[in-house]
């Protein structure tokens, strides 16, 4: 190997242990970022319910506020958008519908999960009249699935999409702009939909993840080191 080769090979050592610590200090801020998630959402959700933010705050509705605990007071509309989803229970779809709201506003709630063989509406049909329940604030999935596009046009939805949702049932008023997932009725536990599978847990992986590029940093610099000790015992005199 010719000196240019080994010089090359000292440079790509040094920057590669630049670049394994620059990874390493990504993951170190993210794992402040998923330690902040969970003990916020850990807040949240054994808060005291409040009500919903009105239409005048909808605007500045945002990621603080995803999993607080609302109770909502309204009656549905006859109306509901199914979206697939898989769960504990396997595979099925989340029913979104409208609910009206006292201040005549909309929001819509996942009212739960259904498996495919109870999809047709008749057969978890919203309680009539008003009803009160209480779940989780959560924020607009636009877009649809990893691999997969909502198409709006088949009603085929792979994510809650709530301008996409709102556009196809046609709602009429104000309508918010996030969900909320209706929080499990322990008097009906068998319920359909079933509500009540939040999904609250968050792997929390990032020290790991940066232990690891810290290890491969310190490998790639000690080859750098040792690199740069034969360079120069082989052009020492």
């Amino acid at each position: 190997m010719n000196r240019a080769a080994r010089i090359a090979l000292i440079v790509a050592a040094a920057l590669a242990s630049v670049g394994f610590l620059t990874l390493a200090a990504w993951q170190v801020q993210r794992l402040g970022w998923k330690e902040d998630l969970i003990a916020r959402v850990e807040r949240q959700v054994h808060a005291e319910p409040v009500a919903a933010p009105a239409p005048v705050a909808w605007a500045a509705v945002g990621k603080p506020d995803e999993y607080r605990r609302l109770r909502l007071h309204g009656r549905f509309e006859p109306r509901e958008a199914l979206v697939q989803a898989t769960t504990e229970l396997g595979g099925g779809h989340w029913v979104m519908a409208p609910l009206r709201l006292d201040d005549g506003s909309l929001v819509l709630v996942n009212r739960g999960f259904v498996p495919p063989e109870l999809r047709a509406p008749e057969r978890h049909a919203p309680p009539d009249g008003p009803v009160e329940l209480t779940g989780l604030l959560r924020l607009s999935e636009p877009g649809g699935g990893p691999l997969r596009r909502n198409a709006p046009a088949q009603g085929r939805w792979y994510s809650r999409d709530v301008a996409g949702i709102t556009a196809q049932l046609r709602l009429a008023g104000p309508v918010a702009p996030f969900f909320v997932d209706e929080s499990a009725d322990p008097a009906q536990p068998q319920r359909w939909p079933r509500p009540g599978l939040t999904v609250l847990h968050f792997n929390n992986n990032h020290a790991v993840y940066a232990a690891t590029w810290l290890a491969l940093a310190a490998m790639a610099a000690a080859a750098a080191g040792y690199l740069v000790r034969e360079e120069r015992r082989r052009t020492s005199p």
